[in-house]
Parts: structure tokens; sequence; C-alpha cells
């Protein structure tokens, strides 16, 4: 599947007629810096920082201060924008109540995947852009299937055009360390949330008892 996916975004890219404008979801400064080099080719790409998943909210603005020199210190072809988006964890914790004790990959993922790629697609479409997308799948572990599939729903009922990526394929996220370590960017040991932050935290007891 992932080869289909990293097929079906070089034969979207190959086919666009002109420079188009896309709207951008990064997680993190460190995923998007592969993905913005790499699109910034063929779009003006505009940034969305949207995750309310993060927290606490002093790690939240870390990560957001991070996107922003990542943005300042890059150069590209095409336009490279931003748009912040105000701190709004109390809406992700209320749509994951009682998935607390989900694993990574589980529910609880699907429903934060379906909320920022949801933003997304709504200012995607208020703004009219060609297309929306999103760095998440440039990570080695968030599903691309699963985001893909959420991103083509969105397509439909946004009526606005879904690019679809597997941007760690072609050693896209080996590329992404590479980029974070040229532009002295900090890579977070955990995902965002709360119960990601917990889980790693065991992972790394689990770790040091044996």
């Amino acid at each position: 599947m992932s080869k289909i996916l990293e097929n079906k975004c070089k034969e979207e890219l190959k086919n666009l007629d002109g420079v188009k404008r896309i709207l951008l979801h990064s997680c993190c400064a460190p995923c998007s810096s592969h993905v913005i080099t790499y699109l910034s080719t063929y779009f003006d790409i505009t940034i969305l920082y949207y995750n309310p998943n993060i927290a606490p909210q002093d790690e939240y603005l870390k990560r957001k201060n991070e996107q922003i020199k990542l943005i300042n210190m890059l150069t590209s072809p095409n336009k490279i924008n931003y748009i912040d988006c105000d701190y709004d964890n109390d809406k992700y914790n209320e749509l994951v109540k009682g998935y607390e004790m989900c694993p990574e990959k589980g529910e609880r993922c699907t429903i934060c995947f379906n909320l920022r790629l949801e933003e997304t697609a709504k200012k995607a479409k208020e703004n009219n852009y060609d297309y929306f997308c999103s760095t998440l799948t440039v990570s080695p572990y968030k599903n691309a299937e699963l985001i893909n599939e959420i991103g083509e729903q969105l397509e439909k009922k946004y009526n606005v055009k879904w690019l679809h990526s597997d941007f760690k394929k072609e050693n896209g996220y080996k590329h992404s360390i590479e980029l974070s370590h040229k532009y002295g960017l900090y890579r977070q040991d955990y995902c965002g949330c709360v119960y990601s932050k917990r889980d790693e935290l065991l992972r790394k007891s689990k770790k040091n008892n044996d």
C-alpha cells in the first residue's frame, strides 16, 4: 500500500498545471522539514500549525516556535506562509474521553488524526486552496494508509483536493532527521499528547529495568 501511495503522490505532482496553493498541516518542525523541501517545487505552501493534542502548553509553544524558526530559515522556489491556531487542548481531551488507555496507533490516534485533518480541510475550503495535506505520513510511527483514508473522506466532504502521500518513503524520514540536525531543531521524544508521553515514560522505565 505504501508503494501505491508513493506512486499516487508522484503522479499527482507530475500532472500539476503550474504552481498550486496547498494548505499543509504540520505536526512539528522536524517532520515538516523534509515535506516542505519536497513540495516547495510544486506549490505555494501555507503551513497550518493545528495540534490541540500537544500537552502541556509550554511543550506546545516550544514546538510551535520551532516551526516558525524553520520556516524563517528555509529557502524555497515558491512561497512559504504560516497560519497559527489557538491552543485548544480541552477540545482534544473532550474528544478522546474513554480512549485514554488505548495504545499508540489505536482509536485515540484515529480521533486525533480526524480532528487535525478536518480543521485543515475546512480552512483549505474557506480560503480557496487547491490542495490540503499533512506532514504526519513522514513518521514511521504513523499509519499512512489510515491518514490517507481520512484525507480522501474529507476531500469528498469539503470538495477540496487531498494530496496523497507517504512522505517517509525514499528516505524521507531519514532526510527529516538530517535537516533537523542542519537547522538545529528540537526533536521531541513523544508524539504530543499526555498519553503518548505516559507510554514513552513507561517504555523507558521498562528498558532501564531490563
